[in-house]
């Protein structure tokens, strides 16, 4: 919006440049709430639990990063940064976001973390994996490019809540999945 012209002494007026709204800040992605369990945020992040090891909530912050990217099969493989992220390259990226600790050094596809870590669910951190598809579930919360079910009942309202959650790509899903036909697998101590 234009401020009125200030008085010029030649007799014309003289017009200030307006001045710029400034853009908000990106939301955060690295909040933090109390508790052994991540929370849904209304705008589809997660918040980490506090009381998580550090690693685990770097791979949550990570993970937070990837809610606005599309579904790209082959994304997030040939390099980490990438446009769009197909299922274990969302996988991936969350757990190379949490450190070396995790033990990933690189990202995998999903019949790779068939054999990658720990068998059996972490207290943390567990990848459900078959050949062809990987989800994940970190501090309670699902990650994963695939709605999976519809959602029923309670987890209904919850997806009404989470209009995000309902897309499709990298997103946090509040609501479980069958784990039939997966192979459960954790990061080693997670």
């Amino acid at each position: 919006m234009a401020q009125a012209p200030a008085p010029d002494k030649s007799g014309g007026a003289v017009y200030q440049a307006p001045t710029p709204v400034p853009t908000p800040p990106p939301a955060p992605t690295d909040i933090v709430v109390p508790g052994a369990v991540a929370q849904l945020l209304p705008d589809g992040t997660a918040a980490a639990p506090a009381d998580a090891p550090p690693q685990v909530q770097q791979a949550i912050f990570a993970a937070n990063k990837l809610q606005a990217k599309p579904y790209i099969y082959g994304g997030g493989h040939a390099k980490v940064e990438d446009k769009g992220y197909d299922c274990s390259g969302t996988v991936s990226y969350a757990l190379l976001g949490g450190g070396e600790p995790l033990g990933l050094e690189s990202p995998l596809d999903s019949g790779s973390f068939m054999k990658w870590g720990e068998a059996g669910e972490g207290q943390w951190i567990t990848i459900y994996t078959n050949p062809g598809h990987a989800y994940a579930v970190i501090a309670g919360l699902r990650l994963d490019t695939s709605i999976g079910s519809s959602p029923r009942g309670a987890d209904r309202k919850l997806a009404a809540q989470h209009k995000k959650a309902m897309e499709k790509g990298p997103r946090w899903r509040p609501w479980e999945r069958s784990s039939r036909g997966f192979k459960k697998r954790h990061p080693v101590g997670f």
